[in-house]
């Protein structure tokens, strides 16, 4: 998923909403190379390892984002996939294989901060991508859903553990962690 000095990132922006996805694209055009689709059937057309990015709308009229970000991950693409959705995050996102969610309306700073940090530093640390994922879910799930519903969850339990491991070893691992930490904590409530 490098790219060569020089070479602009290509991100795949789908969403069933014209307008949505075309101010979407104007919103990343300044620093990365958009490609737009309309419908769900035409991003599993189209995505692939040329798209280092895919901001996926998850509620779709002919094929829902849910089952594109599926049918991705079972064809091999690991890029980078931001869920940008109007959808209501429940306790079925925690098994979804998305790198970030974003509940629209998204602010361009806030898109493009959130493509920065996962592109910056996609692949260099396997462990922080997943720590990044991981509170993605949680910080959604723990703004939409109260305490006792978490609790019942065992698959909530099982990621906040995970979360708690990672961030223990990669505090003691990176020196920059806390930073990193903040920084994604920024953008995610933004």
């Amino acid at each position: 998923m490098s790219r060569t000095t020089g070479s602009q990132l290509r991100v795949l922006v789908v969403d069933d909403e014209r307008d949505v996805a075309d101010t979407q694209a104007l919103k990343l055009g300044e620093r990365y190379e958009t490609t737009v689709v309309y419908s769900g059937e035409t991003a599993l057309d189209t995505a692939g390892p040329a798209f280092d990015a895919v901001l996926l709308d998850r509620r779709m009229p002919d094929v829902h984002g849910d089952d594109v970000l599926s049918q991705l991950r079972e064809r091999g693409y690991d890029g980078v996939v931001v869920m940008l959705t109007a959808v209501d995050a429940d306790l079925n996102i925690l098994e979804m294989p998305f790198d970030d969610y974003l509940q629209k309306p998204v602010d361009q700073a806030t898109l493009l901060s959130t493509l920065d940090q996962h592109l910056d530093r996609a692949g260099q640390d396997d462990r922080l991508d997943e720590y990044f994922r991981i509170s993605s879910k949680l910080s959604v799930l723990e703004s939409e859903k109260s305490a006792s519903q978490l609790d019942a969850s065992t698959e909530y339990t099982k990621l906040k553990e995970r979360a708690r491991e990672l961030e223990s070893e990669l505090r003691a691992e990176n020196e920059d962690f806390e930073e990193l930490k903040e920084t994604h904590q920024s953008i995610s409530r933004n």
